[in-house]
Order: structure tokens, then sequence, then C-alpha cells
């Protein structure tokens, strides 16, 4: 039998997970990875600690299995996506990672909309503007830290650098760096233009070679086996962005079907064999891990962790008991509206979370009840914009944290009114990684491995119209807000 290491590096998390050939989970651990925030709007990494906490969860997840690390073939990582990680000309960490939530860059972002930057760069990478993109905040550096500027010797994204940890080779790899806004998605490579576009030309040579998912980058180093308990000379393959671990453990195979992954942050994606110029909406183009395939998703970080943070703010029980309550009240019932902005938005820049329509007779389980429901309205801003795009799609593939709530998964197919497949893979990010280290390794049938039973919920045509009229009472209150600056 032969096992593959497939790693995931969140916005939370980073988790390690053995899997077998047949895909079969055998162990994994994870460590809580923590967000540095001192100052508003930053969320910045230690990179020397990203990497100690990886070979940790790596030591432990070989440890508490019994597979001998002679056994694990090849690795492949997941991480989250954009971002940025900076070495300087010696390969060491220049001071530290800034992640794809941070809002640091939010008036030079601001001043691009005015330009209309959009228009000029977006034919070329198929992405649109955000703080957290690399350029963003290689803009802001430049302007805020031109001492740490000019020290930047190369630029990575987040499982590039544990990639480079691992095997000290430095690549880019192709899912992640093609929504970077460095990328020429038509023609597949840098474009210099872009650099100049964006104010930072000097930044284009410091990109390393770009790398495919399955291919394999290097081979771990003595001294990274050392520190994870690996061997030597291990392959490592390029891995992938998260969003398209996810999509691929869907198993999307057509037009009919979207992914939803409902985590840190909310997505929806459908895969694509070709670009449509037709579209007046700028879909969101990446490079797909199969040959001549494209994803185009719509995210924003308005999912669970607003729940997270509530439940946090007042110490309460644990999620199952929440979903309990939850399911006693009727659905769409209450005049309690939750805007899901607490870590950015997806209706404006520098939009805010709160709660409208509170009345003395509501509860706490009112308020969950409302996050519950915010997050859902607030993620069908990019269904329904996916559907543009999708018009064939009947069926939403859902993972994530709340995609184990059986309430809150009726909700979601009652408001859309689409079938529900939760598949039964809960670390779609390590596994996914695993398939493509086992792509590099071995002729492997992904589809085959991922035949597996998917929990199914349909839509109640008398919720659907009930929470279509709470639906548009939240989009008022949303264009209220907006108009609050």
């Amino acid at each position: 039998m032969h096992y593959y290491l497939g790693i995931d590096c969140g916005g939370t998390f980073i988790k390690a997970a053995i899997f077998d050939q047949n895909g079969t989970l055998q162990s994994i651990a994870r460590r809580n990875i923590p967000i540095i925030s001192e100052k508003p709007g930053y969320a910045e990494r230690d990179m020397d600690e990203l990497w100690n906490l990886c070979a940790q969860v790596i030591q432990k997840t070989i440890r508490q299995s019994s597979i001998l690390p002679q056994q694990i073939k090849a690795i492949g990582i997941s991480a989250q996506g954009k971002g940025a990680f900076f070495l300087d000309k010696d390969n060491k960490p220049l001071g530290r990672a800034i992640l794809s939530s941070d809002q640091r860059a939010y008036e030079i972002v601001q001043c691009w909309q005015k330009e209309n930057i959009l228009q000029k760069f977006y034919p070329i990478t198929l992405q649109t503007l955000w703080m957290g993109h690399p350029v963003s905040i290689l803009r802001w550096i430049k302007e805020n830290e031109p001492s740490r500027y000019e020290q930047i010797h190369t630029i990575l994204m987040s499982h590039d650098y544990l990639r480079f940890c691992l095997t000290e080779k430095l690549y880019c790899e192709e899912t992640n760096i093609s929504e970077s806004n460095f990328y020429n998605v038509r023609e597949g490579k840098y474009d210099i233009q872009l650099a100049k576009l964006f104010g930072i030309t000097e930044c284009i040579d410091k990109l390393p070679p770009i790398i495919k998912s399955n291919q394999i980058a290097g081979y771990v180093t003595s001294r990274a086996a050392e520190q994870s308990g690996l061997v030597e000379g291990i392959p490592v393959v390029g891995g992938l962005f998260d969003v398209v671990s996810t999509a691929l453990c869907a198993d999307l195979k057509d037009d009919q079907h979207l992914n939803v992954v409902l985590g840190t942050w909310s997505v929806v994606s459908g895969v694509t064999h070709y670009i449509d110029d037709n579209q007046t909406i700028p879909f969101v183009y990446g490079k797909y891990p199969e040959k001549n395939k494209f994803i185009i998703h719509e995210a924003s970080p308005t999912s669970a962790g607003n729940l997270e943070w509530f439940v946090n703010q007042f110490n309460l029980p644990n999620y199952d008991d929440i979903n309990h309550e939850i399911a006693k009240l009727k659905p769409a019932s209450s005049s309690v509206l939750f805007a899901p902005f607490l870590y950015g938005s997806n209706a404006k820049l520098g939009m805010q979370a709160g709660f409208y329509g509170i009345q003395s007779h509501h509860t706490q389980i009112h308020l969950l009840q409302a996050i519950y429901e915010g997050v859902i309205f607030s993620l069908m801003s990019h269904l329904e914009r996916m559907q543009v795009r999708f018009p064939n799609a009947s069926t939403l593939r859902v993972t994530g944290g709340p995609a184990k709530s059986e309430v809150w998964m009726q909700m979601l197919a009652d408001i859309s009114g689409m079938r529900l497949e939760i598949p039964n893979i809960e670390e779609t990010g390590c596994l996914g990684a695993a398939l493509m280290a086992m792509q590099a390794e071995s002729a492997v049938e992904i589809s085959q491995i991922l035949n597996i039973d998917r929990k199914i919920f349909l839509p109640d045509k008398n919720q659907y119209s009930k929470y279509q009229h709470k639906y548009h009472r939240y989009l008022k209150f949303i264009e209220a807000l907006k108009n609050l600056d």
C-alpha cells in the first residue's frame, strides 16, 4: 500500500493528513495558526512560526498513524490564496507574511477603482481588485515601507513558502499565482505590462518560475526531514489553491454542478473549459489542475467566521446545542437581519457588520438564526452571479464547517431553491493536495477515488417563498448601509 501526505494551510488552521492510494484518510493532525493584527486592518503571519507548526503537524500525523515515514511516496500542499510571503537575498523571511484578509491597501485599491484601472488589466488577468492581492500589498509596501520593498528578493504565496521550507526550491504554483494579477491567464505566464500598470515594475523579476499542481518541485531535504519526521528524498509537488482543492474534491465535471465552500470565506465555484468574453460580469478565472480547464469563482470573507466570533464573545455552548435551538424557531419568521461583514464585505469596500430589527422579545437564539441567514443571504449574491455564467446549474456541492449543520444546510437549500449534495469528505484541502501528489507518483483516476456517498438536501417550496421575502429585506438593509458613508 502506498501513502500520501496532504498539507492544508488555511486562514486559522494548518493540517497534515495521510491518505492511502484509495483516498482513505489514515491520520490527521492540526494546529491553530495565529493571525497577528497589531493595527486595524492588519492580518499577518510569522513565517518561521508557520513552518514550525507545519513540521509539528507532520510529525504528529505520522506518529499517531501506523505508517512509517518511508511509506509516504509524495507530498502535496493546499493553502489559502493570495496574500504575500517575502524572502530576502539569503532566502530568509523578510518580515511577516501579509495575508489575503489584510486591508491596509484599502486606499490604494479605492484609488485604482476611481481611476478605472480594472478596464486595463481585467482582459489580461481575468481578475478583479482586492486588497489582499499580491499587487495591492506590494504597492502598499513600496509606498509605506520603501526600505523593506528594496530588500524583497522573492515573492511567494503561502504553499510556495512551505514547499520551499521542505525542498529549498523556489516556485510559484499555477492555480494560486494565476489569481495574483501578475499572471496573463490567456498566455499562461507572468506579464510585465501588469507590473507596470500597478506601479511595481521591479517585482516581476522577483517571481520564481511557475510550476503545475501535480509537477514535482523538489525533494524533502535532510534539514526538513529532521524537523518534520519525514525521510529525506520524498518528492513534493506544486500543490494548489485551497478553493481549487475543494472544487477538485467536489468532482465538478459539467455545468450542472457548482461547488460551495462555507469556511473562513464564502466561495461559489464552477469549472469550465473556455473563457466567455461575451459576459458583462467580470468573472474571476483561475487555472485548474486539469488540462485546458479554468475555475471561476465568486468569494468574500463573509462566512462562518461571523458565527465563530459571536460564539467566542458570549462563551456559548457547543454548535450542536445551537443548531438544536435554531431548529425550534420558525424559518424566516424573525425580523432580525445580520450583515456578515466582520472580516470584510462583498457589498462595498469598508462595510462593517451589524444587526438590525432587534426588539425586546428577541433572544440570543434569534441573533444566531440571523447570523445563519445572513451568511446565506450574503452567499446568494455570489450564487446569483455564478448562475449567469452557469445557467444550467441545479445542484450545489457544499463543504466547510457549516455543512455539518443540518439546519444550516436545509436553510441554504430553501433559500437557494437548489438541490444540495454534501460529500462525505471533511478534509478537502488535505485530500486535494494528496491527490496531486498521487498524480505525480502514479497514474490515478481522481473521479474513481471521489466516487463517494453524498448527503442530499432538497428545497422546501413553501419555505422558499418565505425566505425570498426576508432575503429582499436583507438586500434593502445592505443597500441602506452602503449609503451611510
